[in-house]
């Protein structure tokens, strides 16, 4: 995937993690939160004996959402 569609994914990405988690961010930190989230997804993916992201479908949403998720998550719980 050329580094254009993963900018896209991962502000389509970070966009609705932010949205399901209540988080407000600008259009960078979604940017930012989506690449990171399919990273965290796909290694949790990994480590379950799934496959990870490997592509623009929805299987790959959903695990960089769910990392997403857990990211957003983890920067709360730091902040407080």
């Amino acid at each position: 995937m050329g580094i254009i569609l993963w900018i896209v994914f991962g502000a389509l990405v970070g966009w609705v993690a932010s949205m399901v988690m209540g988080s407000r961010g600008g259009l960078l930190w979604d940017i930012v939160v989506g690449i990171v989230g399919a990273v965290i997804g796909g290694f949790i993916m990994g480590l379950l004996g799934e496959g990870d992201v490997n592509g623009f479908n929805i299987y790959s949403f959903l695990v960089a959402l769910l990392g997403a998720c857990i990211l957003i998550a983890i920067v709360r719980a730091v902040r407080r």
